[in-house]
């Protein structure tokens, strides 16, 4: 049971539904983090802002020495107030407009992961005008299939993500002639919820084919990005609250052979926040239909819309009930029938009042809460401010 790592009576006297963030196993993994890609010469992690951008989260991932990466000028605005270095930002998007790429010349970014012609020529366009020389990585798209929700694979040749690989020769040569660019790296993603290491030693064989065949040409790049992916145990959050950052790293460092001195980086997100945070949710009315029962609850999607936009499961506890479990439908108050956080799960008896933790939404939950139904957005909680 999870009500041990819950100060209830402290939770009890906030306004639901809110986030609720565990500073201490936030802690853990960073450091677990740090400790395995320190293990291997080179390793440099930047945080996938787009999992969680709230200020007190990024303040605890910053003092712990990673990078970012950013997919909108809006993130790199969130990570520059949070006091990350510009030469830490790396800057991806299959669509970026002008005035973010113009953020991110002025402040002088790592770099910029490239995901076509048309966007290359924007970049040094607008770097031209600066008088500035813009660092790119191009973002490749490897044709290689993850094990995960067919909404968030990024590597197929089908998706709109990254730059064929046919074509990858013909862009470093035009980038060759253009003199407010400067290459320095490549850029692959191929997912993300990625719990098979399988699926990283394939992309790991790609790039090895990839530099092989640079290699050919006499060219070395800089810099590798491999991006992120790595998956939690959404099953068993108190079982499993760290990823296997080990295993993950370990794959990269035996599978992926890079060149002397060469850097490798990495973009995770969902690993780092993901367990350490929960949606905590009142009930409301406990309803008794003609074949189910249901828990109503004062969160809604709008608030954590992961389930009803990939079907996604969290587990769910009554974290104020000692009682014998019944089975129940938890749904929300919107009026719409995606509004299901989970069905016929079994919880401790659940009454009106009782407080309910949808855990391992550290990551796409706080994030992507919307107002819809003119609903307040829910605010975030650090267990240690509370």
């Amino acid at each position: 049971m999870a009500k041990g790592i819950f100060p209830i009576e402290k939770l009890e006297r906030i306004d639901t539904p809110f986030y609720y963030y565990d500073t201490e196993l936030l802690r853990q993994t960073l450091r677990t983090i740090n400790a395995e890609a320190g293990k291997h010469e080179g390793f440099c992690v930047h945080y996938a802002i787009k999992a969680n951008a709230n200020p007190k989260i990024l303040r605890f991932i910053r003092e712990a020495g990673l990078g970012v990466d950013c997919v909108s000028g809006g993130e790199i605005e969130a990570s520059l107030k949070a006091g990350f270095s510009p030469s830490k930002i790396v800057f991806a998007g299959v669509g970026k407009s002008d005035w973010e790429i113009n953020i991110g010349l002025d402040n002088d970014i790592f770099c910029f992961n490239v995901e076509s012609i048309p966007e290359l020529e924007v970049i040094n366009e607008l770097a031209g005008q600066k008088g500035k020389v813009a660092r790119v990585a191009f973002r490749l798209n490897p044709n290689v299939g993850a094990h995960t929700h067919a909404n968030i694979t990024t590597g197929l040749a089908e998706n709109k993500f990254g730059i064929a690989m046919r074509d990858m020769m013909s862009v470093i040569e035009e980038a060759a002639g253009m003199k407010n660019i400067k290459v320095v790296g490549l850029h692959f993603h191929i997912g993300s919820q990625i719990l098979d290491m399988g699926d990283f030693e394939a992309l790991c064989n790609r790039v090895n084919e990839l530099q092989n065949e640079l290699e050919r040409h006499r060219i070395i790049m800089e810099h590798i990005n491999v991006g992120g992916g790595l998956g939690v145990d959404y099953q068993h959050p108190n079982r499993v609250p760290v990823p296997d950052f080990k295993a993950y790293f370990d794959t990269y460092a035996k599978k992926l052979k890079l060149r002397p001195g060469q850097t490798l980086h990495f973009e995770l997100g969902r690993a780092v926040v993901a367990q350490c945070g929960s949606l905590i949710t009142r009930t409301l009315y406990i309803k008794q239909g003609a074949i189910k029962q249901f828990a109503i609850v004062d969160a809604g999607f709008p608030d954590l819309i992961r389930p009803a936009l990939y079907q996604a499961y969290h587990k769910i506890e009554n974290i104020t009930s000692e009682e014998p479990t019944q089975t129940y439908d938890v749904v929300g108050p919107i009026c719409e029938s995606t509004d299901v956080f989970a069905k016929q799960i079994d919880l401790n008896q659940c009454r009106r009042g009782d407080l309910l933790a949808i855990r391992s939404a550290g990551a796409y939950g706080e994030i992507m809460a919307s107002q819809y139904n003119c609903r307040r957005l829910p605010q975030g909680y650090m267990s240690d401010e509370i």
